[in-house]
């Protein structure tokens, strides 16, 4: 590459992960790098997880962990302190919860910053359209657009994030629909489909807009997300962890581990937190036979107490349960049959050969957002696979990519030109959906590919990572 030739860089997605990998390629303000994200919506930096307008959606991280820079755990805390729209904070301030529509304005700040600086000081620009087919040349990647001509870079970054799971067909509704239910009337009975956080914040959205109806939230198991508590993570020696072993055996390992802080002041969160710096380890350690095992059997347990909700979430949930506007239904549907403007309901408990039947008005799916690529709606996806660029891993979880994010051909050849990052690339790297997670993987992308922009020897192919993604001791994350 000349010296003084720009190195073009095209990010496809412009949700949480998007806005992360800019702010990481342009973090040093290099004069000779042009990055471009592609995004269909208005705003950049919310996708599904911070589009959310509702006040009582609350991070389930605390506000002292989320900053974009690893290295600078206070950048979050400084912009929270520097708007003057958000109400003064009385309260630990390593232990507070904020809003993830206030997240998403803190990440579209830091696209909206880099598109204000001063010409050669790292260029950024946004698109607003539909990314629908990508193909590669020896010169580098071209990009299809909807409406716009196509984008020509060296690189280009999917970083395309969650897909909702179910389509919006009465009497199904979104559970990101506004508002809330889909509009269904305040005194009518609803469905959800799932126990997780996006049940929960449904019902609260639900909750908080006046319903009175009744609502029943439906799960195998009917878990809930546990509550965060502040207490320290336990540091785990990897080399005195049985992490090669059997999932039986790792279970057993970490029980007797939480048992055994509880004299300390500890309990099982401490034990979770403390083995989060391992997990990407563990995860690419395991054979595909283990990971599908650990899918079907743990995955449930693992989600209820890694990804937990904030207090002040807690509580509200609760109370409403135990005020009776929320019931927590443990077992399965077995059929849904047309009734009206709504549907009856066939329900068997667990444990349970009974039928039970409800009708319900609307049914709001919150069994979590579609995870394999090739049932995906988005286009660029579909062009992906159609041309042989990418191949879905063996649980079909996501595309499969190299160390560096590289994504693999259909013959299993890293690519040159093209990387995926955040849920994309969660087969390869699993624990890469939060925000913790996701700035240490960008962060390590952008280092790879900006090698020699400075003096103008990069190498054609970016090199291996020299380090992994994986988490250093963060409590309460």
């Amino acid at each position: 590459m000349a010296k003084n030739s720009q190195f073009r860089v095209v990010i496809v997605g412009g949700g949480a992960s998007g806005a992360l990998m800019a702010a990481h390629l342009l973090r040093g303000d290099p004069t000779n790098l042009s990055v471009t994200i592609v995004e269909t919506r208005a705003q950049v930096g919310r996708g599904l997880a911070y589009a959310t307008g509702n006040p009582r959606h609350l991070l389930n991280v605390r506000a002292a962990n989320m900053s974009a820079f690893a290295d600078d755990p206070g950048h979050f805390a400084r912009w929270l302190a520097a708007q003057g729209d958000v109400p003064d904070y009385s309260g630990d301030p390593e232990f507070r919860f904020v809003s993830r529509s206030l997240y998403g304005r803190y990440l579209e700040s830091l696209v909206l910053d880099r598109i204000s600086r001063p010409p050669g000081q790292g260029k950024l620009k946004v698109v607003r359209d539909l990314a629908t087919a990508v193909s590669v040349t020896d010169a580098g990647v071209e990009i299809a657009l909807a409406k716009g001509p196509p984008l020509r870079a060296d690189v280009a970054i999917l970083a395309c994030g969650h897909e909702s799971a179910e389509a919006q067909i009465p009497p199904y509704v979104s559970p990101w629909a506004e508002p809330a239910g889909g509009g269904a009337p305040l005194d009518a009975t609803l469905l959800i489909l799932g126990t997780g956080l996006t049940m929960v914040d449904t019902a609260l959205a639900l909750d908080a807009s006046g319903h009175r109806g009744r609502l029943l939230a439906v799960s195998r198991r009917g878990l809930l997300p546990a509550a965060h508590v502040k207490v320290d993570p336990l540091p785990i020696d990897e080399r005195e962890a049985p992490f090669d072993r059997p999932l039986p055996e790792l279970l057993h390992w970490l029980r007797a581990l939480a048992k055994e802080t509880r004299p300390r002041g500890g309990d099982w969160r401490s034990v979770v937190d403390g083995l989060r710096p391992h997990t990407q380890k563990i995860w690419r350690a395991m054979s595909a036979r283990r990971r599908e095992r650990f899918l079907e059997h743990a995955r449930p347990w693992w989600d209820t107490h890694r990804h937990r909700m904030a207090p002040e979430v807690a509580a509200r949930l609760h109370a409403m349960i135990a005020a009776g506007r929320l019931e927590i239904f443990a077992g399965r549907v077995v059929d849904v049959a047309p009734s009206g403007e709504g549907a009856r309901i066939s329900l068997r408990r667990r444990g349970s050969q009974d039928i039970e039947s409800i009708d319900v008005h609307r049914i709001i799916s919150c069994t979590g957002v579609r995870s394999d690529p090739e049932q995906s709606a988005n286009p660029l996806v579909e062009s992906l696979f159609a041309h042989g660029l990418a191949r879905v891993d063996a649980l079909r979880i996501g595309i499969e990519v190299a160390d560096n994010c590289a994504i693999l051909d259909r013959a299993g050849k890293a690519s040159e030109r093209l990387f995926a990052i955040g849920p994309m690339s969660q087969a390869a790297f699993w624990e890469i959906i939060a925000v913790p997670d996701i700035r240490l993987q960008t962060a390590a992308l952008a280092r790879d590919l900006l090698t020699g922009l400075t003096t103008g020897a990069r190498s054609k192919a970016p090199r291996k990572l020299s380090r992994s993604f994986d988490i250093p001791h963060a409590p309460h994350a």
